[in-house]
């Protein structure tokens, strides 16, 4: 019973908390960062033509075998500038994984030999009860986010463009996806309405993300669970 309320509890403060993972960043800023998980894909040369269009740098969470299947693609965002960070050897929920194969995750990073910060946005940013330790071991910062794309669905560019431009604010942090057909065309209008509201896309780095305090971690939650 008490491992079951270690794993609700770490799942319910890491993920939808997310305290003390980085968030979003300065609300009076007139920044908001564009990010995408899961890549490299085939859909990546569509994503840096748009971004090249716009003259924007993005932050790119990349899996280990999709690195090792998309090389070429890989190559052309750290040639662009973009910023490359972890999202693991898996793309696993952190409760699926047994403690060494969460090592194992944490361990990854495609700039591992590079200084830091690593950065590791946990898939579906789950969380297990060692998360966090060992992400300190490995001396990585979790990274989280406060508004979904939701790229995933079957709505169209416009559609997601529009809700997710409803849901931005400054200082955001903007989750997409490499690999959904409707992500280019979704990024194109989301680039051309954040500039309209006049706000400028960055990497995380240039946001600079902040920390998720206890407030607003509170917030987090209650837009999780509708309260």
């Amino acid at each position: 019973m008490a491992a079951l309320a270690a794993v609700a509890l770490a799942e319910v403060l890491g993920r939808a908390a997310g305290w003390g993972a980085l968030g979003p960043g300065d609300a009076d800023t007139n920044r908001v960062a564009v990010t995408f998980d899961d890549g490299p894909s085939d859909q990546t040369p569509a994503l840096l033509e748009v971004l090249s269009r716009h003259g924007v740098h993005a932050t790119f969470f990349v899996t280990a075998p999709a690195c090792v299947a998309y090389p070429a693609e890989l190559r052309s965002l750290l040639d662009a500038g973009h910023q490359i960070e972890a999202h693991g050897r898996w793309h696993t929920h952190a409760l699926l994984l047994p403690p060494w194969r969460e090592w194992a995750q944490l361990r990854w990073h495609p700039r591992a030999a590079d200084s830091g910060p690593h950065l590791y946005r946990p898939p579906y940013g789950g969380h297990s009860p060692l998360t966090r330790l060992l992400a300190r071991v490995h001396g990585r910062r979790v990274a989280l986010w406060d508004v979904e794309g939701r790229d995933w669905t079957h709505a169209d560019a416009a559609t997601l463009a529009r809700q997710t431009l409803e849901r931005t604010r400054p200082g955001s942090v903007i989750l997409l996806h490499d690999g959904p057909a409707v992500t280019p065309a979704l990024l194109d209008s989301l680039l051309v309405g954040l500039r309209a509201r006049e706000l400028t896309a960055v990497t995380l780095n240039e946001l600079p993300a902040r920390r998720i305090t206890l407030r607003a971690g509170l917030g987090r939650l209650r837009a999780s669970y509708g309260g």
